[in-house]
Parts: C-alpha cells; structure tokens; sequence
C-alpha cells in the first residue's frame, strides 16, 4: 500500500502541498526558512555572504577617493544587492501562511529596512548609507551554523526585556525628574556667567554628569556648584546599576532547564523558531509543526 502524506489543518499534504502552486511554495520555504537542508544552509549562508559584502560596499562607497574612482561600479554593485534583497523579501512574503506576521517580526522588519534606503536615496540622497542595517540579518548565522544555544539566549533577553520595560519606564521617568530638578537647581547656582545659560542647558549638563559621560564643555565653578556635581556623579554609579539589576532578574527568572533542547525548525504560518522538538504546535500561531 502507498504511504500517504501526513496533511496540515489547512488541509494541504506536508512537504508536497495540495497541487503544484502550494508545492512550489513548500519548496521556496523550505529554502528559505529551513536551515536543516543541504538547499536551506546554502541559501542561508549565500544570503550571510550576500549582506556582509553589500555593507562593504556601502563602507567603501563613504570614502571620498574611492567614490571618485569606482563610484559607478559601486552604485550598480548597490542597486544588484538591492534588488536581489528585494526579491528575497517577496518571496518570504509569499511562502509564508501568514504574509502580515513575518512582515510586523524583528527579522521582517530588519529585511525591509535592508532595502528601503536604496529606494529612498532617489529622493534623499545619502540615504543609501543606511544600509549598513543589514548588518542584523546576520543574525540568522547562529541558525545557520546550528547554534541554537544562542538563538534561544537572544530570545531569552528579549523576554526579559520585555517583562521588565513596565519597572524600566518608571526609572526612566525617575531619572527624567531628577535630573530636571538637579538641572535647574545648578541653573540657579551657576547662573549664565558659568555656561549654565538656561534650563535646559543645565538639564543637559546634569545628563552628561548623572550617566558619568562628562563632556567637560560645560563646568561648574563655584565651590557649592561643583559640590552638588560631585553628588551627582556619585549618585551616577548607583543609578546605573538598576536597570541592570532589573533585567537581570528577569534573565534568572525567566530561565529553563531544559533550553537545550530546542530545535530549529521554523513555522511555516509565522515563521517563529526556538520550539522544543517534542513540539506539536506553534508557541506563536498555534498551527501544527511537521
């Protein structure tokens, strides 16, 4: 008896679809998304090749004597890698059961930022130098080369991001008001005669010294100025240990035992990756995974 192909809820059969068109389809997603194929690595690590020399192209475009020599090849160097780019996104777009959730994901949003600013450069020129995003594509490599441990550390950090930006944003704010209060009250120190001209000015200057950056182009000079300075930037240290302290609570709290066992496949409605490889649906979508 003939072994029949497993189908999907949609009803299309796994790996071969319900006619030809679903079949090509499969076949581009498996490509594309796939890493675990001979086609899909070598997809993948084409496309890793593709993004690094296109930014070197951007790079040596910046330079003044090689623009002026080999400007024209550059830019038609610019515009193949754009275009090829360009044609790797619509094909994501329409191999995917769910066009809308890869296009609004942190990669989707990254693979058409990697071809916008050629566009916009015919409106905005310079724009083109914006490329240099593609850079974050290369993220995929850690799929590619089946280095799962770090994918699922990038998630991971990500989440814990995510769970803790509520706590984040009233520190943000915290320091926001105190630096407004720190600023203006090194306004009515100082004065303008010490490079303290206005409010905001002094704002500025109680940033620069509470993050320890310290540009030095504004300085207090009175005794009581330069007091209430040194307990800012002592007060500096302690500040920038919260956040930090925060996210990473979230990190311990948010870790599994069991991370290792993740697997790379790639859901074909949502494109989302990192699930368990005793997985039978989606974390994300909830469809089936083959």
């Amino acid at each position: 008896m003939a072994h029949t192909p497993p189908t999907r809820r949609d009803g299309t059969v796994s790996g071969t679809g319900d006619g030809s068109h679903d079949g090509v389809r499969y076949r581009v997603y498996e490509i594309i998304f796939e890493a675990d194929t001979g086609a899909g690595k070598a997809f993948d690590l084409a496309l890793i090749v593709a993004i690094v020399a296109s930014v070197l192209v951007v790079m040596i475009e910046s330079v003044a004597a090689y623009r002026i020599e080999y400007g024209e090849f550059l830019r038609i160097a610019e515009w193949v890698f754009t275009i090829a780019f360009t044609i790797e996104y619509v094909l994501r777009l329409a191999c995917v059961g769910r066009p809308v959730a890869y296009a609004t994901s942190f990669f989707g949003i990254i693979d058409l930022l990697a071809v916008l600013p050629t566009f916009l450069s015919l409106l905005l020129p310079g724009a083109q130098f914006m490329l240099v995003i593609r850079l974050l594509r290369i993220l995929r490599v850690f799929r590619v080369l089946k280095l799962a441990r770090f994918t699922k550390a990038s998630s991971s950090l990500l989440v814990s991001l995510r769970a803790s930006r509520h706590k984040i944003a009233v520190f943000v704010f915290a320091v926001l008001t105190l630096v407004v209060v720190l600023g203006s009250l090194m306004y009515l120190v100082e004065g303008g005669e010490h490079g303290f001209t206005s409010i905001p000015r002094s704002v500025y200057w109680a940033i620069v010294t509470l993050t320890t950056v310290g540009y030095g182009d504004v300085v207090p000079h009175t005794p009581l100025g330069q007091a209430l300075a040194a307990c800012i930037m002592i007060m500096g240290y302690g500040i920038i240990a919260v956040p930090t302290g925060i996210v990473t609570a979230e990190l311990v709290r948010g870790e599994r035992p069991d991370d290792a066992h993740d697997s790379r496949h790639a859901c074909r409605q949502c494109t989302a990756e990192g699930h368990r490889v005793d997985a039978v649906h989606c974390y994300r979508c909830g469809e089936s995974i083959e």
